[in-house]
């Protein structure tokens, strides 16, 4: 295996390094890497001429990206409302806005109900609304950074052939284990499997032009090798997650950990944390009886490898536990209180686990293999050298 970019030292050393909120330097694209990142743009942005366009915004925004996507709803003939809500972190949609998204064909978001609310889900269930998240496009600038102008076909032919290194039939364990003592354990039935594959994101459907799909832009935040949606969200079904996280990092926090806490998850739930640190502390001040809300991978290869802030990394194989505590941690509260995400949220991170699904490795060591993959080194040699494009990440 190629070594890469994987260790504390080279989180340490990288400059683009970040687990708090700071300003980051996006540089300047050339006119044909603009290009590139606006084809990307219009492709996600697949609004219909006559359709009504809903965008849910926070006043941290860049009041320019609002202007892109309306820009977009004008060039097609399309209508377009925006509602400006106090922050990113509603976890459910306020009643004000509930009418407003009722009358909307395709919906934008910053906001964290986008995919956990009930009344979200069902108007893309039931009205077929096609949503965009946009957690990673809150500045216009990122337009000039090399994940923007990523082609969108080889995040797609990616992501399926992670599907494919899933168990074809019948039930299976997801194992994920690191050098420092992680072994979670989560089981999967066949239905989980079938439910997780037929997500337009798992197909690698990175556009909004599909009856009630939900897609992030930019295209970086890969689906989830685990998630709740896989059983329909249902608070009350039990999976029976059991085992440890010793992660390498953790969002809030400006660098990796030194002693990397132990969160003990049992029958689902966490148990205990365990360890002496001052991490351990902010961790177990919260995070006891909370639930894995989501076990996400990274799958765009030109996501810079650690950047972490505001959700977990991008890069493929790099991953984030993303923990939903029954409390607000109060240490979230102070480091980054205008944080996208609910300050109950808690994404640990480790860049260097291998993740097994039955008899088959998904990622060995931080390397998420199907970027091995024969299809997906066809398709990126269509663009360019498919060493640089898949393996070179940037650090």
């Amino acid at each position: 295996m190629v070594a890469f970019p994987r260790s504390n030292a080279d989180i340490a050393a990288s400059k683009t390094t970040r687990g708090l909120p700071r300003e980051v330097d996006y540089g300047k694209a050339t006119t044909t890497e603009h290009i590139q990142a606006l084809d990307n743009f219009h492709r996600v942005f697949a609004v219909r001429p006559g359709e009504h366009v809903v965008m849910l915004t926070d006043p941290l925004l860049d009041p320019r990206v609002v202007q892109a996507v309306q820009g977009v709803c004008k060039a097609r003939g399309a209508t377009f409302i925006s509602y400006m809500g106090e922050s990113t972190r509603y976890v459910a949609v306020p009643d004000e806005a509930k009418t407003l998204l009722e009358r909307a064909d395709f919906v934008v978001s910053t906001w964290f109900a986008s995919v956990f609310d009930p009344f979200c889900q069902r108007l893309r269930r039931e009205k077929g609304q096609r949503w965009v998240k946009i957690t990673f496009f809150r500045n216009i600038d990122l337009w000039n950074t090399p994940q923007a102008r990523f082609p969108l076909d080889i995040v797609g032919e990616l992501i399926r052939a992670t599907s494919r290194l899933y168990p074809e039939a019948g039930p299976f364990e997801l194992k994920i284990t690191d050098q420092r003592g992680t072994d979670l354990r989560v089981p999967f039935s066949a239905d989980m499997r079938e439910r997780m594959k037929r997500d337009n994101r798992w197909r690698g459907r990175n556009t909004a032009d599909e009856a009630g799909c939900y897609v992030h832009y930019m295209p970086t935040h890969g689906p989830n090798i685990y998630d709740p949606m896989m059983f329909g969200n249902d608070p009350d079904h039990k999976v029976g997650i059991n085992g440890i996280i010793r992660a390498q990092w953790g969002v809030g926090f400006e660098k990796p950990f030194e002693d990397p806490p132990a969160v003990e998850f049992r029958d689902d739930r966490v148990v205990a944390v365990h360890g002496e640190s001052w991490e351990a502390g902010v961790l177990r001040e919260f995070l006891i009886g909370g639930t894995l809300e989501e076990l996400g991978c990274g799958h765009n290869p030109k996501a810079p490898r650690f950047d972490i802030y505001p959700a977990g990394p991008n890069s493929p194989g790099a991953l984030h536990f993303g923990v939903n505590g029954p409390k607000t941690s109060e240490y979230l509260r102070r480091v980054m209180p205008n944080w996208e995400e609910p300050h109950v949220h808690m994404d640990l991170v480790a860049f260097d686990s291998t993740v097994t699904a039955g008899n088959k490795t998904l990622i060995d060591e931080g390397l998420l293999l199907s970027l091995r993959d024969p299809a997906v080194i066809e398709c990126a040699r269509r663009y360019g050298d498919p060493a640089e494009l898949l393996e070179a990440f940037p650090v």
